[in-house]
């Protein structure tokens, strides 16, 4: 019998994850790309970090400076009782660092992308730059934002180095579905494992052809 266990975390952190996101890179997507600051290009590139950065290194420095023997960690969890180690929400406050790209990219994208034109009328005809960014910039990136916010939670589904090591395999706490593959094929449990695997893989493969056929109907009606 399939225990779900893992895939409810798996999903659970995925959304928690892309809800974070959203609301912390968007104000900074929309911000880079109305600026011309020399800066930019660093901020890009921290943003993008983790694409090319392995996820045992950043799982690695997560737990040496937030685990409870360290200044920091020890700080937070004395005085906020915040454990970011061997914990679902040291999983979201890891995978919110691993998928920022993920969802960075996709919306910056889109906002440069947009006609300055229509940024610059709404600004003239008295809207806010709240107003103009809900209203109207994100309407018009409809794709991006898609493709921002589905990747996002496909991406975080499906990480398991910065989560094992950072979270462990504690029983519907931190034991996502990847994890949970991992120890089959160590026990060589194979069907268990061909069974996870397949339904990770189907999921994925459905996510991303939503994405792609959304996007391609878009832009057909352009």
């Amino acid at each position: 019998m399939i225990n779900f266990t893992p895939f409810y975390v798996s999903f659970k952190l995925a959304f928690v994850t892309t809800f974070v996101l959203f609301f912390l890179v968007l104000p900074l997507a929309w911000k880079l790309s109305q600026s011309k600051s020399r800066l930019k290009p660093l901020i890009e590139s921290i943003c993008a970090l983790p694409l090319v950065l392995p996820p045992t290194v950043m799982g690695f420095y997560i737990l040496f400076t937030f685990s409870k023997n360290s200044t920091i960690g020890g700080f937070l969890y004395d005085t906020l009782g915040l454990e970011l180690v061997f914990s679902f929400t040291g999983l979201v406050f890891a995978s919110c660092i691993y998928s920022l790209p993920f969802m960075f990219q996709p919306l910056l994208s889109g906002f440069e992308s947009l006609n300055k034109n229509i940024i610059e009328a709404s600004y003239l005809s008295g809207k806010s730059k709240f107003i103009t960014l809900f209203k109207i910039a994100l309407p018009n990136i409809k794709p991006s934002l898609l493709t921002a916010l589905v990747v996002t939670f496909a991406h975080t589904v499906g990480e398991f180095g910065i989560v094992l090591m950072v979270g462990g395999s504690i029983e519907g706490e931190t034991k996502v579905a990847s994890v949970a593959i991992y120890e089959f094929a160590e026990l060589l449990d194979f069907k268990s494992a061909h069974i996870y695997s397949f339904i990770m893989l189907a999921l994925s493969f459905i996510v991303l052809f939503s994405v792609y056929l959304f996007n391609q109907k878009s832009k057909a009606k352009r």
